[in-house]
């Protein structure tokens, strides 16, 4: 996987795609890598912090910003110093394309998850944490995916891919998650 050498992998997809196994399996199977968790800097926020809802507010929308930048910015450290940096975040719509004008190592690949409604619901069922309930729903979250998450990279319906399967297909297609580099 030398493409991959110094390279930095967004995995990115509603809550409950499996970003964090699907992330986590593929920084296994490189040589050299490093898997950053996007969530982690939103949970560094000890006061103040306001969570992203489908009408957020301007403040979560900048926190959110902030947390993307940060991570685009950390890829981009280990990446300089010869890491494969698989990125794992929700990173959804305007943002996309906002974060991949900030990072600047390349090549630069970018992984939507896209399993279904249904087999997202499945997933959140079997999960011990929750994304889901309050302001969020599956279908409102998987809208905004599909609506307005512009078509950047190697998108896959995951919805009958077990994470090995997912991890297979994205190294088989490398080609089509390159977005820069």
């Amino acid at each position: 996987m030398r493409e991959l050498d110094s390279a930095i992998v967004l995995v990115t997809g509603v809550m409950a795609a499996g970003k964090s196994t699907v992330a986590q399996l593929l920084a296994e199977r490189l040589p050299r890598s490093v898997h950053l968790r996007g969530d982690t800097f939103r949970r560094m926020i000890v006061s103040g912090r306001e969570e992203v809802t489908p009408r957020p507010t301007a403040e979560a929308t900048e926190q959110l910003r902030l947390r993307h930048g940060a991570s685009a910015a950390v890829a981009d450290i280990y990446a300089e110093a010869g890491w494969t940096v698989v990125v794992q975040d929700v990173v959804l719509g305007e943002h996309l394309a906002a974060f991949v004008d900030a990072v600047a190592t390349r090549p630069l690949y970018v992984v939507v998850l896209a399993p279904s409604p249904e087999a997202v619901t499945g997933r959140e069922a079997g999960r011990a944490k929750t994304g889901y309930g309050g302001p969020w729903t599956v279908d409102a979250l998987d809208g905004a995916l599909r609506r307005d998450t512009p078509r950047l990279g190697l998108w896959l319906d995951t919805s009958d891919l077990t994470p090995d399967r997912t991890v297979d297909h994205i190294l088989a297609d490398l080609t089509s998650a390159r977005v820069a580099g």
